[in-house]
């Protein structure tokens, strides 16, 4: 009698507890937000939950609908405040579905290619159900191709994609007064593509055109799509104390960052694809043709030019911005892994700093800041212009058919360099200069054979 007692009590506290417990084990996740992006060539749908979920995504035709089944959730939110223009969506509705879970239907207009993945609480971002509907067809709002000339011409534009940090769900680092990195950045850049494109010999282009998010390796591939001369990824970051101040400019490191705030800056910046939503996310980075590349030497050679224009930039921002450092620094940043584009990131100051805020807040001093950067771009490329472009056509003999150039020597250049640049062989220049062997010197001027 006593052990069925004992039983009972047992099976009574048992109960009680699993009573107590219930309401959260079965708690429903509620959509607390509903937002929209739309990007050149594809819509984002963001639902912010208030815990993590699991969900289905399956389409419908005749007509065309996207439907995302939620599990045991609740919509606590609203449609009404989304701008549907421009998107394939007509119209979003919701319902409850077998009694605790939520359905949510797209009505489109044109078919997509839809993907979803979740997202878990990230820097202050909630946890949130990621719905991307990928365009099948080119629509207006996506980038106008970048023209290269064929190299017959030799008169090509110097072409430098311009990379606006974070955008759409990512803000980037906050400022005083709702001061967004995201939107600080993406105006210096607009900015700066205009006034380089003001530059003869030049073609400027922005690898993010709108508020919406980039994954990094993607910005890097929209460069290298671009055949850009240069890769300059604009930001404006924050620190943990508002005493940090001044402007930098990073080059890629594959040793290690040269500083503590470069190691931090780049973790922070590395993080952007959690933060603006990217399903898959390799942070290392182990594409295996692009970890042979960064032992190449065609990396080595990239990484030198990124230095060298990353110095001018550095140097010429100077005149207007404080430098947190007098050279440019070097970290992991993930965006500038590109092995074949020259890639610089320029930290325009920090947002963080009330000083700072204030300057990168302001019109004028965008435009003074932007001035700069031109300044720096230009002044590398007048020293090294690319081999076919205008500017090499230029510096190198004026275009003039069958005239002689004369060419000095500078420390670091190698004869394939500099046949690469005049767009003739080696061999040509070894004869016409009645070199033995491919030792120069500093200081030595080269003959180079004209080209037809």
């Amino acid at each position: 009698m006593a052990f069925i007692n004992n039983t009972k009590r047992i099976l009574s506290g048992f109960l009680a507890a699993l009573a107590l417990f219930a309401p959260s084990v079965l708690a429903a996740t509620d959509v607390e937000g509903v937002r929209l992006w739309r990007a050149p060539d594809h819509t984002r749908l963001v639902f912010d939950l208030s815990a993590p979920a699991e969900h289905t995504l399956f389409t419908l035709e005749n007509p065309e609908r996207v439907v995302i089944d939620v599990r045991n959730a609740r919509f606590k939110s609203s449609f009404a405040s989304l701008d549907l223009s421009e998107t394939p969506i007509k119209d979003i509705r919701h319902s409850p579905r077998d009694g605790t879970d939520l359905r949510v239907v797209l009505d489109l207009s044109t078919a997509v290619n839809p993907n979803s993945f979740f997202l878990q609480r990230q820097a202050g971002a909630a946890d949130r159900l990621v719905v991307d509907l990928k365009d099948l067809r080119p629509t207006p709002k996506g980038p106008p191709p970048v023209s290269v000339p064929e190299p017959s011409e030799s008169r090509r534009d110097v072409i430098v994609a311009v990379d606006a940090g974070h955008g759409g769900e990512d803000p980037g680092a906050l400022g005083p007064n709702g001061l967004r990195e995201k939107d600080v950045v993406f105006s210096i850049a607009k900015i700066l593509v205009d006034k380089i494109n003001a530059e003869p010999g030049y073609t400027a282009k922005l690898v993010r055109t709108g508020d919406y998010y980039v994954a990094l390796r993607e910005r890097r591939n929209i460069a290298r799509k671009m055949q850009a001369d240069l890769f300059m990824s604009i930001h404006a970051d924050a620190f943990t104390k508002p005493s940090a101040k001044g402007a930098s400019v990073f080059a890629l490191s594959r040793s290690g960052a040269t500083s503590e705030m470069a190691r931090f800056l780049a973790q922070r910046e590395n993080e952007s694809d959690l933060i603006g939503g990217v399903g898959s996310v390799s942070l290392e980075d182990k594409d295996e043709v692009l970890a042979g590349v960064l032992v190449d030497l065609s990396m080595t050679a990239t990484l030198g030019a990124s230095l060298q224009v990353g110095d001018y930039v550095l140097k010429s921002m100077g005149r207007v911005a404080h430098l947190h450092k007098h050279q440019v620094e070097q970290a992991g940043f993930a965006v500038l892994k590109s092995p074949d584009v020259p890639s610089i990131l320029v930290e325009t100051g920090f947002i963080s700093n009330p000083t700072e805020a204030k300057n990168l807040g302001s019109r004028r001093y965008r435009e003074k800041l932007a001035d700069q950067l031109v300044a720096g771009v230009r002044q590398y490329f007048n020293q090294y212009p690319p081999a076919g472009t205008y500017l090499a056509w230029k510096k190198y003999g004026g275009g003039e058919a069958g005239q002689i150039t004369e060419y000095t020597i500078a420390r670091g250049d190698t004869l394939s360099d500099i046949a690469k640049r005049f767009n003739i062989s080696v061999s040509q220049l070894q004869q016409f200069n009645d070199l033995d062997n491919h030792m120069i010197r500093v200081g030595q001027v080269l003959r180079i054979p004209p080209t037809t």
